[in-house]
């Protein structure tokens, strides 16, 4: 009786491990495609403030899509760099500029 029924159990755990992961060529469950990122940052105009409060990055197993996080960045980097610098241009024309404060110099 007891090899009948540890012949018995072997054959069940056996038969639960072959359905549960799959014993053969077919897969059990089928690869899920990835989510994509619905609404990207615009490319034909500068990015404002309510494309980046309305960007929702799509979730991963483990998180965030890093190819999307790291898209987005590089993005609001290059935005960034480009704004500063336009700063930087308008901060150095004002520098330059005569100081015209609306009063006369007579001396």
């Amino acid at each position: 009786m007891f090899w009948f029924l540890l012949i018995t159990m072997v054959v069940v755990v056996a038969a639960v491990t072959l359905a549960v992961v799959g014993g053969g060529d077919s897969e059990v469950l089928p690869e899920v495609a990835p989510e994509q990122l619905v609404d990207p940052l615009p490319e034909a105009r500068p990015v404002d403030r309510a494309d980046v409060e309305a960007l929702r990055l799509p979730v991963a197993v483990r998180g965030y899509r890093m190819a999307d996080v790291d898209d987005v960045l590089v993005r609001l980097g290059a935005e960034l760099a480009e704004r500063d610098s336009r700063i930087a241009e308008l901060e150095e024309a004002l520098a330059g500029a005569p100081a015209g404060d609306g009063e006369d110099d007579r001396s």
